[in-house]
């Protein structure tokens, strides 16, 4: 177990991957040496959507950011899963967060924190990222936040 894996059990989560694509696409997608993350939903190991919902007239700020957190954990189990392990991410660059938002609501940018901290906390310098963080109107399966990666890799 590298150290990376390592910083994910420190915080909670297994490295491990057991997520399905839940349509027709490829969650890992490789072009040389960037790698295009599907957009991911707060699912938990047992494949249960933690957190639907508008933000934050029915998932309170805390709570989302914390599923923000889990969809980068997914982002995360899914590249292990397609490079065989987390030392082969070179950098994170950019991440899009979209959050399932009330329509007055305008703190979306601090609902994705929990997305980018969390990619800082496993992989220190190489997490920092450009990021988007947006409101729409509905996510798939009433998530209430996705989101999705383009990735650095070494080969």
């Amino acid at each position: 177990m590298n150290e990376r894996d390592k910083k994910m059990l420190a915080l909670g989560y297994s490295p491990e991957c057991n997520l399905k694509a839940g349509a027709i696409y490829k969650p890992v997608v490789i072009d040389g040496t960037t790698a295009y993350v599907s957009g991911c939903v707060p699912f938990d190991d047992n494949q249960v959507l933690t957190s639907k919902g508008k933000v934050p007239n029915e998932v309170p700020l805390e709570a989302a950011k914390k599923a923000a957190q889990q969809c980068a954990v997914n982002i995360l189990r899914l590249l292990r899963r397609e490079l065989g392990s987390l030392d082969r991410i070179d950098r994170v660059l950019k991440v899009l967060g979209m959050v399932n938002s009330h329509p007055d609501f305008t703190e979306q940018h601090l609902v994705i924190n929990g997305a980018s901290q969390l990619f800082i906390d496993v992989l220190g310098e190489e997490g920092w990222h450009a990021r988007s963080a947006v409101g729409m109107s509905a996510l798939p399966l009433g998530a209430s936040v996705e989101v999705e990666a383009i990735v650095k890799i070494k080969l």
